[in-house]
């Protein structure tokens, strides 16, 4: 006999909740405590969200810094690297680049790249280059919500992590942000 499944039937048994909504805001709130320590009252110190997926954390970030630990005045940019990146001209179907916005100077001051899943290394790779646009700051690092640990192309780490997952190429970690699906939420999907 023959049945028929449901593609939403698949879709939640191939996929497994890494993280829960109440998770992801103790796991903010510890991110934001660790810059906290080491950039104190951010007069040196910007957040620079990597377009599109890191903006959302950017944002978040920022907010905790502001609202829960009254750091006034912290400086939050965002940077496309879409025409930085290495695959560019790899794909089939042109790439649709986001916008950078950044209204201050980098120049000598410790930026704090922001994205959401840290996987090969290749969209830290472009940032680092699409910054230098903007002048040579003093110091780079980088916080991502997940990183990907078994799966770097190149040598490049988080500086603050919230959570290392160990993912096989086949499988794809997804953030969902209350932003854009409605829920915070991270799942490890097989594909």
């Amino acid at each position: 006999m023959y049945f028929c499944i449901p593609n939403i039937y698949l879709d939640t048994m191939s996929q497994k909740q890494l993280l829960t909504t109440k998770e992801i805001h103790i796991i903010l709130h510890r991110l934001a405590c660790q810059l906290i320590e080491n950039h104190s009252d951010f007069k040196e110190t910007v957040l620079i969200g990597i377009q599109p997926r890191g903006t959302y954390l950017a944002n978040r970030i920022k907010n905790f810094l502001e609202n829960d630990y009254q750091i006034p005045n912290i400086k939050l940019g965002y940077l496309d690297i879409t025409f930085y990146r290495d695959d560019f001209r790899r794909g089939d179907k042109p790439l649709e680049a986001n916008k950078t916005h950044i209204d201050f100077i980098v120049e000598d001051k410790n930026v704090v790249f922001i994205d959401d899943v840290l996987y090969t290394g290749r969209s830290i790779r472009a940032a680092l280059t699409a910054i230098q646009s903007f002048g040579r700051p003093k110091e780079i690092e980088l916080l991502t919500l997940i990183d990907r640990r078994f799966s770097r192309h190149l040598p490049i780490q988080p500086s603050y992590r919230g959570r290392q997952v160990d993912a096989i190429n086949q499988e794809k970690v997804k953030v969902y942000w209350e932003e854009v699906q409605g829920e915070d939420a991270v799942f490890l999907i097989n594909n």
